[in-house]
Formats: C-alpha cells, sequence, structure tokens
C-alpha cells in the first residue's frame, strides 16, 4: 500500500500543479472545453495513463466540464501517486 503524504509533502506538492486544489483527502481539477464532444475526447485520453499507473480518478462530466479528483482509497488518502497522475493529467489538452 502507498505511504500517506503528510499535509506539508500535500501543500508543497499541490503548489507546482497549475489548477488543481486539496479538497480534505482528495485534489481536483475542473477542465473546461468547447462543448461536450471534446470534454469527452479529453475524459477518453485518461484512459491510458491511469490504466498504465494503476489508479484510476474520479470523473464527472457535466456538458463541457470535467470534473476530476484523485485519492488514494486503499490508503484512506492522498499519496505520490495521486500527484504522479495528477502531473500527467496536467500535461494532457
Amino acid at each position: 500500500m502507498a505511504q500517506l503524504l503528510t499535509e506539508t509533502e500535500i501543500q508543497q506538492r499541490v503548489s507546482v500543479l497549475s489548477g488543481w486544489t486539496v479538497a480534505g483527502s482528495t485534489i481536483k481539477t475542473t477542465r473546461t472545453f468547447k462543448d461536450f464532444i471534446q470534454a469527452i475526447e479529453f475524459v477518453n485520453k485518461l484512459v491510458e495513463p491511469a490504466e498504465s499507473a494503476g489508479h484510476h480518478p474520479d470523473i464527472e462530466i457535466s456538458y463541457n466540464k470535467v470534473k476530476i479528483q484523485l485519492t488514494t482509497h486503499d490508503a484512506g488518502g492522498l499519496t505520490q501517486k495521486d500527484f504522479d497522475l495528477a502531473a500527467v493529467i496536467s500535461q494532457i489538452n
């Protein structure tokens, strides 16, 4: 099981991720697209990196907005896995 990060470690890591914030035991971001089709295309691009990492985001789609939350469920909070996947997601257009 992955090791939980301390509050200081969490704050350090989220500070270098543009558009991500801490919300309880998760980190989250919202991406806005031109329309629903672009939002779905973006979500489809998340599949491969999430599968490769063996770590899957919670995703909510509302027309042209995609909300993504990450937490390591089996560890009960935030771990390095969350920040690694967030960094990859941040690079996807």
